[in-house]
């Protein structure tokens, strides 16, 4: 049996009161007085996060991850700790394999500490599991997207219970450890893959803790990289070192998401199964197992928290750079250039160490950095969307826009020549990428090749100008080390669906439709790809221009 612990923080909520004056004045005879405008909004942060342990001790699955079910970014980390007793047949007494060790003490349980290299090998004390036990790290099913899940219905966020399922026992409502007494807090048996897309549950009664209320399924957030130790992350380019994965210090056996955890987002597993070895069912008699679960979460602005002595091991060298990263979006910001709200000129910014997906203001503006095109090229985005533009007013509203850029940006601006006839690509004839989310990216772009060819470059028989991005620039710019490595990274900065300039379609509907990224309130994830969109729609939609510019 499972018993399962989880300390979580209190965050500090926050009223943001936002205030915007507008006073004009004129000349020539001309008196405008007193024209205002307010922008007001009032907002809770309420932070909330779950724990999730789904067990089944007869097909030995055993699922650890993150929920956070709040409005404000959480980092989460997660420790496992093993107990294991054997008794011979005809002894009385259990003798525990780790010296010192108690079944009902679970602050004597190992601590899970793996080698440096090797996840699957457990070092020191913990070594004594390897003969007995084996855990698998991380979720990887070849062509399958990442699990869906149950939310959990308890939202209250001063509770420690964790969200546990089958065999699996919330320490807080039972803390037995005798293999059999039952503890779990959550559907579900703790089999693998038990729910699936368009399941849903009513909670009414209740019959879980929690509110009582209907929910649907959600879906893990997409493993970008298996499980890794902190040496292991040390060895990564500095533009991998943030994502969606666990990197674990093997000196404190503490895992670490990788990423801030944004609100509604759910970490991938930490672990997939615990399976015992032959050797543990060739025992001459009986013994028990179990894994401890310790989670805890906090806001990014306390990554001291996570930095603070551990009575019993010494935090990797790596460990505060880690938290750093993940706090900042980006390790590279360290190498001099400005932070993401820092508003520079040109000159103050160093564009070829720039990595993929790096934030930064520019005069007043702020953009993604999306590559090094070469020869002191690079490609830009505007970071947020100009909202409600509809495809048929997307030129006038980009020229308009920049028009208005600060003259120093607009100097650096380099020519390009975007079609006059858009491309066609229907949305109907797309075949999308398994693997990677809903509508991740299409993997027959090429069987059009007007469309694949479509790439944005600095071309001298065209105008600097701004632009929207082609369906063939969101393949290009999509993926691991690039500007958007998944699909929440799409819609980051921005809660509209953006326009992309390749002509889209379904079918035979007759209706104009062009490609763009969905933002929220879609039945599609916020960053999938479509080609659906109407162009004369603009409520709901937005254009991000970008921009090659040289330095």
């Amino acid at each position: 049996m499972t018993p399962e612990k989880k300390n979580q923080r209190r965050l500090r909520n926050l009223a943001l009161l936002s205030l915007l004056l507008l006073l004009v004045g004129g000349t020539f005879a001309f008196q405008a007085f007193n024209q205002r405008a307010i922008n007001d909004r009032l907002r809770e942060n309420i932070p909330g996060g779950r724990v999730h342990d789904y067990y089944n001790r007869d097909t030995e699955n055993k699922d650890v991850f993150v929920e956070n079910y709040g409005n404000v970014p959480l980092m989460a980390r997660i420790r496992l700790s093993e107990f294991m007793e054997k008794r011979a047949t005809g002894d009385t007494d259990f003798t525990p394999i780790v010296n010192g060790t108690i079944r009902d003490q679970v602050n004597t349980w190992t601590v899970m500490r793996p080698s440096e290299t090797n996840l699957n090998t457990r070092v020191g004390d913990s070594a004594a599991f390897n003969t007995y036990a084996n855990l698998t790290f991380g979720w990887s099913r070849s062509g399958q997207d990442a699990p869906w899940f149950m939310p959990t219905f308890n939202r209250d966020n001063s509770d420690l219970m964790t969200a546990s399922a089958g065999h699996a026992r919330d320490w807080v409502t039972s803390t037995a450890t005798d293999g059999v007494t039952d503890g779990a807090t959550h559907p579900g048996d703790g089999t693998d893959a038990y729910c699936s897309s368009g399941d849903s549950f009513d909670n009414s009664g209740p019959v879980w803790p929690g509110e009582e209320v209907t929910h649907d399924a959600a879906q893990n957030l997409q493993q970008e990289r298996a499980p890794m130790t902190i040496s292991q992350w040390a060895a990564l380019p500095n533009n991998l070192k943030v994502g969606n994965f666990w990197v674990i210090d093997h000196q404190t056996g503490w895992a670490y998401w990788a990423n801030q955890l944004q609100a509604g987002e759910t970490t991938s597993y930490l672990l997939d199964a615990a399976q015992m070895t032959a050797a543990a069912d060739n025992i001459p008699g009986e013994y028990y197992y179990g894994i401890h679960v310790d989670g805890q979460l906090i806001s990014p602005d306390r990554i001291n928290d996570f930095l603070a002595a551990d009575p019993d091991y010494t935090h990797h060298d790596d460990l505060s750079d880690f938290l750093t990263a993940v706090q900042n979006g980006s390790i590279d910001n360290n190498w001099g250039n400005p932070g993401p709200d820092d508003n520079v000129q040109p000159d103050q910014i160093n564009f070829s160490i720039m990595v993929p997906g790096t934030i930064f203001t520019m005069a007043g503006e702020q953009y993604r950095y999306l590559e090094n095109q070469g020869g002191g090229n690079h490609l830009i985005i505007r970071n947020e969307g100009i909202a409600h533009v509809s495809w048929i007013d997307q030129e006038a509203r980009t020229n308009q826009w920049y028009d208005a850029l600060d003259t120093t940006v607009r100097a650096m601006v380099q020519p390009v020549v975007i079609p006059e006839t858009e491309p066609v690509m229907l949305d109907s004839d797309a075949i999308w990428m398994t693997g990677h989310g809903t509508r991740w990216l299409p993997t027959n772009i090429e069987d059009f090749p007007e469309v694949a060819n479509d790439v944005s470059r600095v071309d001298t028989s065209g105008n600097p100008r701004a632009f929207s991005l082609s369906l063939a620039d969101i393949v290009r710019l999509s993926g691991p080390g690039r500007a958007f490595t998944n699909l929440e990274s799409r819609g980051e900065g921005i809660t509209l669906n953006w326009w992309l300039r390749t002509r889209g379609g379904i079918g035979g509907d007759t209706t104009v439709r062009q490609w763009g990224i969905t933002g929220l309130g879609s039945p599609n994830p916020r960053g999938s790809v479509g080609g659906y969109h109407n162009v004369a729609f603009s409520s709901g939609r937005a254009l991000r221009p970008a921009l090659i510019v040289r330095q």
